[in-house]
């Protein structure tokens, strides 16, 4: 699987994800995938909030590492 494909899979899983969040007043945006590495951006009531680790590597993180062959963390950037 190349990057355009993994990059692609990893924007369909959040697109899927970003619901669940957006109830809860959140959000999350894919940034980039680089080096197995999925970048995201934080958005709204997620940021700050103590939960924001938990949501990240057992949810976020979790379902793309599971899902998406290739992806081996997610991490937290600010824009």
């Amino acid at each position: 699987m190349d990057n355009k494909e993994i990059e692609l899979r990893v924007r369909n899983i959040i697109n899927k994800i970003r619901p669940y969040l957006q109830h809860d007043g959140g959000d999350v945006e894919f940034v980039r995938f680089q080096d197995g590495i999925v970048y995201v951006k934080m958005l709204g009531a997620c940021v700050g909030c103590a939960s924001i680790d938990l949501t990240l590597k057992d949810g976020i993180e979790a379902i793309l590492l599971e899902d998406v062959p290739g992806v081996v963390g997610v991490e937290l950037v600010d824009l």
